[in-house]
């Protein structure tokens, strides 16, 4: 049994289709996405449907919320604010009442999924480090969790903290708790442009992130062509 779990897609369709076939060639058998499946890019009905029809675990992120809901948008930076502006006369009201209906955690099989923190998984803050790390752990009551949300991976094992690089596959230890980001799909920020995802193979007991090389060219052409800030389309070239 082996998952694919991948989330911070942020509407973009190059980067997903890419991802979801390398899982398939990588005899994945399982999906979960850890949120954020709109915001930023320029296909947010497309990429929310191709999830959808996974049918796989989901949840909330804190784009989605925002895309779904009708507050304003206070307290984000402008591009983030005119990507959601934008997103929100893309999706039909059905779209946005599943994007509010998905769960903010959940368990699947023997391991936890967030998008945040454990701890305050609504409030959307951030971990960047062993410290962040710590006040999830203590709401983890599964041995592994996978989450999002700062776009760069990372693995956090209770007591350490360990990069997450492509080379790296992450044997997993009885009595370790791990707490595990799996990259962003669609927006990487960790200074590589290409896509992420992490595969969990259970038989196995390891974890590894894989990166892939998708259109660019196309996902930052479609990014201008929607009207969207052109500074969305140049930071993804730089992994921003």
């Amino acid at each position: 049994m082996k998952f694919a779990i991948f989330g911070d897609i942020h509407a973009n369709l190059e980067a997903l289709q890419t991802v979801l076939a390398d899982a398939e060639a990588q005899e994945c058998t399982h999906y979960v996405c850890i949120g954020d499946i709109v915001g930023y890019n320029a296909n947010p009905g497309e990429c929310l449907r191709i999830v959808r029809d996974l049918g796989c675990p989901v949840v909330r992120g804190n784009h989605d919320e925002e895309a779904a809901g009708d507050t304003q948008l206070e307290g984000l930076n402008h591009l983030a604010r005119h990507a959601l502006e934008w997103t929100r006369h893309q999706l039909t009201q059905e779209e946005r009442d599943w994007l509010l209906a998905n769960k903010l955690v959940r368990q699947v099989r023997d391991f936890t999924i967030v998008h945040a923190t454990l701890d305050t998984p609504g409030n959307w803050g951030y971990v960047t480090n062993k410290f962040d790390a710590m006040a999830s752990f203590s709401y983890q009551f599964t041995q592994l969790c996978f989450y999002g949300h700062t776009h760069v991976p990372r693995i956090y094992v209770k007591g350490e903290s360990v990069e997450l690089h492509p080379d790296t596959e992450v044997h997993l230890q009885l009595g370790k708790k791990y707490f595990i980001n799996v990259g962003s799909v669609g927006q990487p920020r960790d200074g590589d442009w290409r896509a992420a995802y992490t595969i969990y193979d259970v038989e196995h007991q390891h974890v590894r992130l894989h990166r892939l090389e998708y259109d660019l060219a196309t996902t930052q052409r479609k990014i201008v062509e929607a009207g969207l800030p052109e500074r969305l389309a140049d930071r993804l070239s730089v992994g921003q």
